[in-house]
């Protein structure tokens, strides 16, 4: 019989003035928690960046506060923001034209998978992390 799934999650609120680096300090203090944070300095780094854009995404372009949700699910880290803008986010390439725009392009990178979902109240947006030692487990 296989062995039922284990997640371990956290929330955070973070108002519309709220400094991003609270959203990575707090995301740094969970991530460092997890076990393969040791061996995956790489993957922190990159779930901290996603976590910048997505909290900043938010905060400047919904004009709104962001919830931030991290689980871990023995496979996956997942980092979801839901903010109050029904607008969908799309990945744009950069361009010396014009500033910013480049937010949802580093997450595309960064993220093994990231999707956006509409909700009655705004949207969520969720990238998955897949770190080293969830690919070791895979095959055991």
């Amino acid at each position: 019989m296989r062995e039922s799934l284990r997640a371990v999650g956290w929330a955070r609120s973070l108002p519309l003035h709220s400094e991003v680096k609270v959203a990575r300090e707090w995301a740094r203090g969970h991530l460092e928690t997890l076990p393969w944070a040791g061996d995956a300095a790489h993957v922190i780094d990159d779930v901290l960046i996603t976590v910048s854009e997505l909290v900043t995404n938010a905060h400047v372009h919904a004009g709104s506060s962001a919830q931030l949700v991290m689980t871990w699910d023995e496979r996956c880290l997942h980092v979801a923001v839901h903010d109050s803008s029904t607008t969908l986010p799309t990945p744009q390439p950069p361009s010396s034209d014009r500033p910013g725009g480049r937010g949802m392009f580093l997450v595309a990178a960064l993220a093994d998978d990231w999707e956006a979902h509409p909700c009655n109240d705004g949207k969520m947006v969720i990238a998955c992390f897949r770190p080293p030692m969830a690919d070791r487990r895979d095959g055991e």
